[in-house]
């Protein structure tokens, strides 16, 4: 940690001595900086965060103020499940995407955009291919979140869009001073942070694979920035699966690096174990430190290799949720009109399908004799049509030839169209 680190620490007051008293998290808070970074993987959330401490003292106060809401809706199991997210639980957000580029390398194709939303919503819904390595010790807190990510289909003036900003810029690297964030600074301006997830791809200098901004954080600079050959497909040896994306995103959805950014930390989270430092690489489980069973080194929140990072915990996801919640943080996302497929027409006819999951039928339960007049699509996540559906006129549509994953349904009887989500598994 740099010396910068202790001023922080200092301006944290209270808020330090609220989290050290959370009964919900029994986790030593020793906070001892740790020096030691791990190989390769170089995240910089936390210096980025110490920087707005230092410069505004309120800042102190405003993710005081978070965690005190985070620990209110901790402490009422009843909320958990649904309170914080939409009908179906899960929360959308539209994404935009900014490329900042100084060579042709750098100027992230569409194809690897998509790619890395893929992997950002296969990782936040648990349906990555490698989850079931996550060992037997730690099966039973592996979680899906509630949270979902899809490019931005309406601009913040409502003009038609397809989710990326490119800019060619002179500036041959960035680093964690923001600059990338700012148009006048050789980068991009942010969207609406009410309405977006905003993430920058450029280059990174000092071996930067990419920072994020916690809740709370000025506007105009929140988001998360990676390096842009971290995307699925990209350059970058070894992190190269588009997890730096998932390990920001994480930060920006306030987790905290697993091993709390000191000796034996705390990362707030009750259900992940308490470990001496980073991992770096891929380590063979058990690596037993701080007296627990094992580090949990496969956590997204940790500095392993992409291919050795696959899992969230559930108290990891329900600190995400409460961000949600009336009142938090981010909770003016969930009503973004940044995806058109968000939309729904309130007078649309009620039509309920089930079962949700799905593995090979949808029913649809259309009111009156009409089911023919409707006309039934599928889309995935990022807008494109699924072809392979078939619907039979007769309330059933076939489902069985589509990946698993997460789709819209689009329902429509002529005048008015609706959209809601299902699960094919």
């Amino acid at each position: 940690m740099k010396k910068v680190y202790l001023s922080a620490l200092a301006l944290l007051g209270s808020a330090t001595s609220l989290l050290a008293q959370d009964a919900l998290v029994r986790k030593p808070l020793n906070l001892t900086p740790v020096r030691q970074e791990a190989p390769g993987r170089n995240c910089a959330t936390m210096e980025v965060f110490e920087g707005q401490l230092a410069a505004d003292p309120a800042r102190a106060q405003r993710m005081e103020a978070i965690e005190a809401q985070t620990r209110r809706y901790l402490a009422q199991p009843t909320m958990l499940q649904r309170s914080s997210a939409t009908a179906d639980g899960v929360i959308t957000i539209p994404v935009v995407v900014h490329v900042v580029y100084n060579t042709a390398d750098q100027n992230v194709p569409q194809s690897q955009i998509d790619a890395q939303i893929k992997v950002l919503n296969d990782d936040f819904a648990r349906m990555n291919s490698d989850a079931g390595n996550v060992p037997a010790l730690y099966a039973g807190v592996a979680s899906a979140t509630n949270v979902r990510f899809v490019l931005a289909t309406r601009t913040p003036t409502g003009g038609a869009t397809n989710g990326v900003v490119r800019v060619s810029t002179k500036t041959r690297s960035f680093s964690s001073n923001d600059a990338v964030k700012n148009s006048k600074r050789g980068g991009s301006d942010a969207w609406p942070a009410g309405s977006y997830l905003n993430l920058w791809l450029c280059n990174l200098g000092s071996g930067l694979l990419g920072y994020a901004q916690f809740p709370g954080g000025p506007a105009a600079t929140d988001g998360v920035v990676c390096l842009y050959s971290s995307v699925p497909g990209g350059t970058a040896t070894s992190y190269n699966l588009g997890r730096t994306a998932t390990h920001e995103v994480g930060h920006w959805l306030n987790l905290r690096h697993i091993w709390g950014d000191a000796s034996c930390g705390n990362d707030l989270v009750a259900d992940t174990p308490t470990q001496q430092t980073s991992n770096g690489g891929c380590p063979v489980f058990p690596k037993i430190t701080c007296n627990n069973q094992g580090d949990m080194s496969m956590n997204y929140m940790d500095y392993t290799f992409d291919r050795c990072m696959y899992m969230f915990t559930a108290g990891q996801s329900s600190r995400m949720d409460a961000l949600f919640t009336v009142g938090g943080a981010r909770e003016s996302l969930k009503t973004s009109n940044g995806a058109a497929v968000q939309r729904q027409v309130a007078a649309v006819a009620p039509v309920s399908f089930y079962p949700n999951p799905a593995s090979d039928v949808l029913n649809l339960e259309i009111p009156g004799k009409t089911k023919s007049t409707y006309a039934i699509s599928v889309y995935d996540l990022r807008g494109q049509q699924m072809s392979q559906v078939r619907y039979d006129g007769d309330g059933h549509v076939q489902v069985a030839s589509l990946p698993k994953g997460l789709y819209y349904i689009r329902i429509a009887n002529g005048t008015e169209v609706t959209h809601q989500r299902f699960e094919k598994e």
